[in-house]
């Protein structure tokens, strides 16, 4: 009676069993809604800016109003880059951004290269749309960074298998790694989509959340020049840190009469659905205007939890702390005595602690830990001595 696309109602999963069948209170280090956790921050004017009587009225624009789309185009500006408000299109979410894409370049059982690691919900989004996903892995001894080569191998592996390969998905900067794309390997990998005749989907939704940024990484994929079709990815979600306001866009790159066949096409698949409000559309701009005060808000609560994560877990021990350029995660190196996910169980039974296993995010070996940096620092703080007490116990 059902699709395949969708799951069964049943938990496969040991860690969501565990989950449901608790009635303990854990901590829960991976939570990663800003709004779930205490950032100082009075959101009321942001609210407020929903209010405007404009939006009693519904004339819809597929591709999202005007005067949204150049606040975006405003937005890009901040950050050094040209964007013609006629080739972003707004969505509801970066999740619905993704949906809109697979319909718009992949038919069903044709693939799509994503990272790995990266974050878990790409399976979900890809298999709603009957896309294969096949995995190009990041570049460990690099600091997790792309390599166009990983990207030609797998689109290798995906053509002996019979499959075309629709796009490729780059995650810039990385989640969970926070690792960023250098311009060189973004021109390999524009030059090889050009060549196998693939679109390029950069999701760049923590786009303000570089720590170190090199004028050597890309920012923006779908400004950079190349030849291949480009479509740039961000939100409300993280540059504003405002979720529940839903709201996303594209931004859309590549060479003529492949752009504006792309956008046509694309605006008929905004066209069916029609999913972002006009309110929030209405207050784009002013939220844009403040978005980089909730910025600030969640990078210093972020980096001071990183400082702390460090503190406890040095350089030289048993485990390591990797690098956070990026991002607001947490990825922690440690020895691999147990799998990683009997040691998130007996965390969560033992030390009333929640944390992801590596596997979950794809790492390409044992063992990982992921965590947010959202978490109050307080939090962070009684999270982290237990995982120290577990993870350094009888280490020397």
């Amino acid at each position: 009676m059902f699709s395949e696309r969708t799951p069964s109602g049943e938990l496969t999963n040991r860690l969501a069993r565990a989950l449901a069948a608790r009635a303990r209170p854990f901590l829960d280090l991976t939570r990663t809604n800003p709004t779930c956790v205490e950032l100082g921050l009075d959101r009321s004017q942001e609210l407020a800016l929903l209010a405007d009587a404009r939006g009693a009225s519904y004339e819809p624009d597929p591709k999202g109003l005007l005067r949204a789309r150049e606040a975006v185009a405003g937005y890009y500006a901040g950050h050094g880059v040209t964007a013609d408000p006629s080739r972003v299109l707004l969505s509801a979410s970066t999740s619905e951004a993704y949906s809109w894409l697979f319909k718009l370049l992949a038919s069903p059982g044709e693939a799509v290269l994503v990272p790995a690691p990266s974050y878990p919900l790409l399976d979900a989004l890809a298999g709603l749309e009957g896309v294969v996903l096949r995995r190009y892995p990041l570049d460990e001894a690099d600091g997790w960074r792309l390599h166009a080569g990983s990207v030609a191998a797998a689109a290798e592996e995906a053509a002996r298998a019979g499959h075309r390969v629709a796009a490729a998905v780059c995650v810039n900067p990385n989640n969970p790694t926070g690792s960023s794309v250098s311009l060189e390997e973004w021109g390999r990998l524009t030059a090889l989509a050009a060549e196998r005749g693939f679109a390029l989907v950069s999701d760049e939704v923590f786009l303000d959340y570089r720590f170190a940024p090199a004028a050597s990484d890309v920012r923006v994929g779908a400004s950079e020049p190349g030849g291949a079709l480009v479509f740039s990815l961000g939100g409300l979600s993280k540059t504003s840190a405002l979720p529940q306001l839903k709201l996303g866009w594209v931004l859309a790159g590549g060479p003529e009469p492949l752009l504006s066949e792309a956008l046509h096409r694309l605006e008929w698949i905004a066209d069916a659905f029609l999913s972002v409000s006009t309110p929030v559309q209405l207050a784009l701009q002013g939220l844009l205007a403040r978005a980089p005060r909730a910025a600030a808000a969640v990078t210093d609560r972020v980096l001071r939890n990183e400082a702390l994560l460090r503190e406890a877990f040095r350089p030289s021990g048993a485990v390591s702390v990797l690098p956070v350029p990026a991002g607001w995660a947490a990825v922690l190196r440690v020895p691999a005595l147990v799998p990683e996910e009997e040691l998130v169980l007996s965390l969560l039974s033992e030390e009333d602690l929640l944390v992801h296993p590596g596997y979950f995010f794809e790492f390409p070996h044992e063992a990982f830990l992921v965590l947010s940096l959202l978490p109050e620092t307080g939090e962070l703080a009684e999270g982290v001595a237990r995982l120290a007490r577990r993870l350094l116990e009888g280490a020397p």
